[in-house]
């Protein structure tokens, strides 16, 4: 019985230390992981079909860099369940931005519908 309660313990304190990430935290993991070619949590924090899109153009985009990506968050808006991020790199001339979705309580970076403008 003592067992059963310890486990049950754990099993909480895991739960409540799985934090969700925010729309920024979670833009700057996936940059990290994209030129990192850390894929196990670029596919944790993107949904499927921006995965898909960020693995065709990974070995190109990641070809030529090196070093820190230094990650500068330029702007950012949250409307219930969707988030804008815009956000500049050292490997990119032009500030990029993430459009981002609420999945399962989770952040994830999505893709934006064809002609949907951002906020920004």
């Amino acid at each position: 019985m003592k067992n059963l309660a310890l486990i049950l313990l754990f099993l909480v304190g895991i739960s409540c230390s799985q934090q969700s990430l925010s729309p920024t935290e979670t833009a700057k993991v996936v940059v990290e992981s994209f030129y990192n070619k850390d894929n196990q949590k670029l596919k944790e924090y993107t949904t499927a079909e921006s995965y898909e899109s960020f693995m065709a153009i990974q070995d190109i985009m990641t070809a030529n860099t090196s070093g820190k990506f230094n990650f500068k968050v330029l702007q950012e808006k949250v409307d219930g369940d969707i988030a804008w991020v815009q956000f500049s790199t050292s490997y990119e001339e032009k500030p990029e931005t993430f459009k981002l979705i609420k999945e399962n309580g989770r952040w994830k970076v999505t893709e934006k519908a064809l002609k949907e403008k951002g906020p920004f």
